[in-house]
């Protein structure tokens, strides 16, 4: 490994090298491999593809360190913490517009939120404590229960919020005693890298290290016996994988994973007041979210108004490139993905379904770019309904009892989030309690928070991000028993 620098100058447009980030160092590689820009479908630049020796020196690094830093208070881990939000908001503007030209989300509206909200994630987080409970007191013995760390982390982060889901395990790992490895996805590796770059003019070396590199890396990191718990986000089927490959290990496991999300509006709901956020539940990021609305179940008593007015306010919306300030909507983050709703597409064609608004994708454009689609009551059994789409394309499906609805809703292999919206409070409420999902939403949309547990029931997650629950994930249990 060579010291390329610990320190890092502030810049508005950072056109890298990039490194990885060991033991407090920058470490160059042999290999590289290509980012590409999906708004153009060109190579934005190359990063590092780490070896297995490479995870093994920064899995080394963290095991070294965890034996300083979980010797710190809370307060020491808080300085810390702050001073790397701190950081990170120097180079605010730089990392928002890296991550458009990585992932392609708009600037104003997706990217600069992200970077805002992780960094303000990392102060609340900073401020929070798990304090010793105790259990029993009297006049002969005491329990007390602690929540001590686990040791080094490994966090596998997804390509559609790359700095947000990444920096949301950062912090609540950190703060609880841990140090982390984290493996970006190869398609969004850039801000990450950059954002392990500054850490490390912050951090004691080996806290916080980055190694990028092809899809190989995930499985020697979840089988990796120095490794105590994955932090894993992504795709319920990469999810299995992480759960085979991390038992030979017994390894603590937290999985946030794939969502077919159903929005319910009610029958005495105030539909044209919800549309905005209804249209940018399901289509904001282009519909690549976990959490997205995957399914909008509408009552037939508005049903043809409510289509009208849902595709009237998308063609307000501009796709193109996200650095163009009046754009909207971006691209689909890679061509994988891309492909992957062009199938949906070409189902919806084939089966004579009716699309409402576009459905053509522009063969001539370069970039990943799909077109918000509305498909107009497909049936229940349609793949656009049954499967996870990930991109900018809405079914919106009739009903007209609430029991069937929720049947309908249920019946999904899948149970990340939902949401409801109606005037009466306490029915949507009850319908919400009825949804067996891990988050569901009552009029209103997306609302998360540090102290907000996120979690999927079925095949869409194990364990909590967020929160007080998801925090002591980070930690295990143990119980302190004494004789006075």
């Amino acid at each position: 490994m060579s010291n390329l620098s610990r320190s890092i100058a502030p810049a508005n447009l950072f056109e890298g090298p990039y490194y990885l980030s060991i033991a407090g160092e920058l470490v160059e590689t042999k290999d590289s491999f290509a980012v590409i820009n999906p708004a153009t479908g060109l190579v934005l630049a190359n990063a590092p593809a780490a070896t297995s020796e490479q995870l093994d020196q920064a899995v080394t690094a963290a095991k070294s360190a965890f034996k300083r830093w979980s010797l710190l208070s809370y307060d020491e881990r808080q300085s810390y913490l702050n001073a790397y939000a701190d950081a990170l908001e120097v180079h605010r503007d730089e990392l928002a517009r890296l991550l458009t030209l990585e992932q392609g989300k708009p600037l104003k509206s997706g990217a600069e939120p992200e970077v805002d909200q992780s960094i303000s994630w990392i102060r609340q987080i900073a401020a929070r404590r798990i304090p010793v409970e105790i259990l029993e007191d009297t006049d002969s013995h005491i329990v007390e229960l602690h929540h001590t760390p686990l040791g080094v982390v490994g966090a596998i982060t997804p390509w559609n919020f790359p700095v947000l889901l990444a920096l949301w395990k950062v912090a609540p790992a950190l703060l609880t005693d841990n140090t982390m490895v984290i493996k970006p996805s190869p398609f969004t590796p850039l801000t990450t890298l950059r954002f392990g770059q500054i850490a490390q003019s912050v951090f004691p070396p080996g806290v916080l290290s980055i190694v990028s590199g092809g899809n190989e890396l995930g499985p020697q990191m979840t089988a990796h016996p120095d490794i105590a718990k994955i932090s894993f986000t992504g795709s319920t089927e990469t999810g299995k994988h992480v759960i085979r490959s991390a038992a030979g290990t017994v390894k603590r496991l937290t999985l946030e994973m794939g969502g077919n999300d159903a929005a319910i509006v009610l029958p005495d709901a105030d539909w044209k007041a919800a549309i905005p956020q209804l249209f940018w539940g399901a289509i904001g990021n282009s519909g690549q979210w976990c959490v997205g609305i995957k399914r909008l179940y509408i009552h037939r008593s508005f049903h043809e108004e409510f289509v009208a007015a849902f595709v009237e306010y998308a063609r307000q919306q501009k796709l193109g490139d996200g650095l163009d300030p009046d754009v909207t909507i971006g691209p689909m983050q890679n061509k994988m993905q891309f492909d992957k709703v062009r199938t949906f597409l070409d189902d919806i064609k084939a089966n004579g379904q009716k699309i409402v608004l576009g459905g053509e994708v522009d063969e001539g454009r370069p970039g990943y770019f799909i077109p918000v689609t509305v498909v107009d009551n497909p049936p229940e059994n349609s793949k656009i309904v049954q499967e996870e789409q990930f991109g900018p394309i809405v079914p919106i499906i009739v009903y007209d009892e609430v029991d069937d609805v929720i049947e309908r809703a249920n019946d999904s292999p899948f149970g990340l989030g939902g949401s409801v919206w109606g005037r009466d409070t306490r029915l949507a409420v009850a319908v919400a309690n009825r949804l067996e999902t891990g988050m569901v939403w009552v009029n209103e949309m997306h609302t998360q928070g540090v102290d907000i547990p996120f979690g999927g029931h079925k095949q869409s997650g194990v364990g909590t991000e967020g929160g007080h629950e998801g925090r002591l994930l980070f930690t295990n249990p143990k119980t302190l028993l004494i004789k006075k």
